[in-house]
């Protein structure tokens, strides 16, 4: 499970990255199997400490710490609740990949190894307000369809087992959002990897065992 220090970590590399900025985003992270940690409310990704983060019980929702937790803490319940093999979830509005969330352009995942593993299932949000118990309720209906949610007109969240493979999705991501809007502004026609070609390799590569979403999956 995970400790402070890593998702202190998480927080300096998003920001670092550019895949978050500001106050803008949260991240959260399993302790043990029943309890999570999440950012509190207003903090700046770059400067986490470690009094910076709540503790809740996963299960009742109940909060262990006197701060105030981030107003997305619901929807991270809700992914949790739903899908007991995630470990860490994190929430930002990267650049290009909040362009693409402003707009109808499909994301793209037959492009190269690491798109084809990381962004094989993206399911798409409708815009509700941050914080709403809307939002929440179309996160957690989504959180068995797909490890990349995208917000409309919002950002994005991605969740994965660990803090370290949730922000390759994540960063994979936008990389591909950034290398789509690049090909459209150069006038270069992509060359998409055939569906054959994916599944292929998805299932016989063993470059990593596959990352299916598992729709059965649920916490009790």
């Amino acid at each position: 499970m995970h400790s402070k220090q890593q998702l202190i970590n998480t927080g300096q590399y998003l920001i670092t990255n550019q895949l978050a900025w500001g106050t803008s985003g949260n991240i959260s992270a399993k302790i043990n199997s029943d309890e999570m940690l999440i950012t509190a409310s207003g903090i700046y990704m770059a400067n986490l400490s470690e009094n910076d983060f709540v503790k809740f019980n996963i299960s009742t929702g109940q909060n262990y710490s006197k701060r105030k937790a981030s107003k997305e803490t619901p929807m991270h319940l809700g992914i949790y609740r739903k899908r007991k093999d995630v470990g860490a979830i994190l929430h930002s509005s990267p650049f290009h990949t909040t362009l693409f969330a402003c707009s109808n352009e499909l994301i793209l995942s037959e492009l190269f190894v690491e798109t084809m593993y990381y962004l094989e299932n993206i399911s798409y949000i409708d815009y509700f307000h941050p914080g709403s118990q809307e939002l929440a309720e179309a996160i957690t209906d989504q959180a068995c369809n797909a490890n990349i949610l995208i917000m409309k007109n919002h950002g994005v969240v991605v969740f994965d087992e660990s803090l370290l493979e949730a922000q390759m999705r994540l960063q994979t991501l936008e990389m591909a959002c950034r290398m789509i809007l690049k090909a459209k502004e150069s006038g270069v026609k992509l060359s998409l990897i055939p569906q054959k070609t994916v599944q292929s390799f998805l299932n016989e590569s063993f470059y990593k065992p596959r990352k299916k979403v598992n729709k059965s999956i649920e916490f009790n």
